[in-house]
Parts: structure tokens; C-alpha cells; sequence
């Protein structure tokens, strides 16, 4: 059954938007989460801004030669559909199972998908027309380009349930956060808590790197021991750190 998309507070989103991915697999390890950044998801476009938005998931198989036909685009359950149920401001979480030789979507989807407001693509496969793509101004995070077709080496099954993508459980309405780093997962009813701890964690990371440019040493800083992070403390009281 598909799950009905959710929308994402606009200062969640601009909160998020400061927070490196770096800074989030941080804070989601110390909260036991280790399995949350989509392998092979790189930015298309290397100067790509941070973006963050809730998961529409989309899901691939191997391809089967009696559904994985050109003339499937056209079916109700084809990936054309699934578009036209995206929200604005979300991020399309592909599961294309690490497949490398055949594009989940070329340049006339990604342009319906800018169209529609949808913030960006992430998958663990690829996309083909790659100039085109580029040219709709859709965010892309992927694992490169192929220029076959999707129904070359997959077949679309289903949007809006649970996915794997890149090696990670993806769920319709977690959070994505994606930079140059790659993509990372927050889960939805987590999301206020890490949201808070990330803040805290960016400000503490800026205390320690202006420590650090005026030559403090690593060992008791990074992390802080007791007396550094009373400092940090008495720093931060004052508006300082």
C-alpha cells in the first residue's frame, strides 16, 4: 500500500540546509545509526547546493522481458505515473539496485519532475541524456550516466513503499539530506531530535576549528575533554562560540 507524502517544515529545511552531511552521520552514529549514508549517490553537477526534503521512493527489479517492455512506460504502474504523484519539495529516492547499465531517467522526466517542484533525484543507478538532464535545472545525485534505457536492465514495480537504496533502508517520508558529500537518511521520527543535536554539534565543530587556527593542539580538543568543554560552555553563554 502506498503511504501518503508529507511535507517538511520550511525551517526544518533551512535549519538542515546549514548542516553538513558529515556533521549528520556524526550525530546519527552517536545515536547507533551507522547504516544511513546511499552508497553511490554523487552529485551530477559538482557546485550542486545542499538539499534537503522528505523521501518519495521509487523501486526497480531485475528486468523480466515480458514487463520490462518501451511499451510499460505507458502502464499505470510506470515510472511516468509515479512522477505525477510527487509533491512539491520532496526528494525522489530511487532503488535502482546499483545498476550501472541502464538510465532510470533521462532528460524529459527530470524536466516534468523540475516542473512539478520535486527538490531532487537520488538514486544508487544512473541516468541517461545526461546534457539534457543537466539542462532542466533537476538536482541529481547518482552513480553516473548509461545511455540504455530503463527497461534495458530493470523493470518499475512500485513508488511510495520501502526501498533499498544504496544499502540503506529508505521509508516513504524519512528525511533526505544530500550535499557533496553524498546523500544521508534521517529517519522520520527521529527527525526533531537529530535536527537539535546537529545545531549543536556544527556550533561545537566552529568552537574547535577557530581553536584549532590559533594553534590549539587536537588531543583533549577533538573530541573536548572536561576542561575544553567548560570552556566551550562558558564561551558559549557569553555569545561567543
Amino acid at each position: 500500500m502506498n503511504v501518503d507524502p508529507l511535507p517538511l517544515d520550511p525551517k526544518i529545511v533551512e535549519t538542515l540546509s546549514a548542516v553538513t552531511t558529515a556533521t549528520l552521520t556524526t550525530v546519527l552514529l552517536k545515536k547507533g545509526l551507522r547504516n544511513v549514508w546511499l552508497r553511490g549517490a554523487r552529485p551530477l553537477w559538482s557546485e550542486q547546493p545542499r538539499l534537503v526534503g522528505r523521501a518519495f521512493t521509487l523501486r526497480f527489479v531485475p528486468a523480466r522481458e515480458d514487463l520490462a517492455t518501451p511499451e510499460s512506460w505507458g502502464s499505470p504502474i510506470s515510472t511516468r505515473a509515479a512522477i505525477e504523484a510527487m509533491p512539491a519539495g520532496c526528494i525522489a529516492v530511487v532503488d535502482a539496485m546499483g545498476v550501472t547499465d541502464a538510465g532510470i531517467f533521462g532528460d524529459i522526466l527530470c524536466a516534468r519532475m523540475n516542473k512539478r517542484g520535486v527538490a531532487a533525484l537520488v538514486t544508487d543507478g544512473v541516468v541517461r541524456d545526461v546534457a539534457g538532464v543537466l539542462a532542466t535545472g533537476l538536482p541529481v545525485w547518482c552513480r553516473g550516466a548509461a545511455a540504455p534505457p530503463s527497461v534495458a536492465g530493470l523493470t518499475f514495480v512500485a513508488w511510495q513503499q520501502p526501498i533499498g537504496c544504496g544499502g540503506v533502508a529508505v521509508f516513504p517520508n524519512d528525511v533526505i539530506v544530500a550535499d557533496a558529500d553524498g546523500a544521508v537518511l534521517i529517519p522520520a521520527a527521529l527527525l526533531d531530535d537529530v535536527v537539535a543535536q546537529s545545531v549543536e554539534q556544527e556550533r561545537l565543530e566552529g568552537w574547535i576549528m577557530r581553536e584549532i587556527e590559533q594553534g590549539a593542539a587536537l588531543p583533549g580538543l577533538y573530541p573536548p575533554n572536561a576542561e575544553n568543554k567548560a570552556r566551550y560552555e562558558a564561551e558559549r553563554a557569553k555569545g561567543k562560540a
